[in-house]
């Protein structure tokens, strides 16, 4: 029987990986943790910010908010107070249809 290699799933992002995840720079991210209370990255000894994947989901969401939907900073965190769920929704039926878009365009592609 082939050896499988164990899929590891990191528990703790650096700043560096997070601001490549988003195409961003790691100055803006470190502004988003200022201005939003979701974020609360931990830091080690050095005082280096290791973000969790709650961190990530936080981060998608605050993105979609500011960069995606343009909304302000004040905007998007009264967003995240009165309704973070709706939100979180609302990213998850984006994400399906983008999806699906792309799954039909290679369908088209095909033909």
């Amino acid at each position: 029987m082939p050896y499988k290699k164990p899929k590891i799933e990191k528990i703790f992002y650096t700043i560096g990986e997070v601001a490549e995840m988003f195409q961003v720079n790691t100055s803006l991210i470190r502004f988003w943790e200022k201005e939003f209370d979701i974020l609360k990255p931990h830091k080690n000894n050095k005082g280096n910010r290791l973000f969790t994947k709650e961190d990530i989901e936080n981060l998608k969401i605050i993105y979609h908010l500011v960069k995606e939907k343009g909304m302000t900073l004040k905007g998007a965190q009264k967003k995240l107070k009165e309704n973070k769920e709706e939100t979180l929704h609302n990213i998850e039926i984006i994400n399906r249809l983008k999806d699906i878009r792309e799954m039909l365009l290679e369908i088209r592609d095909e033909i």
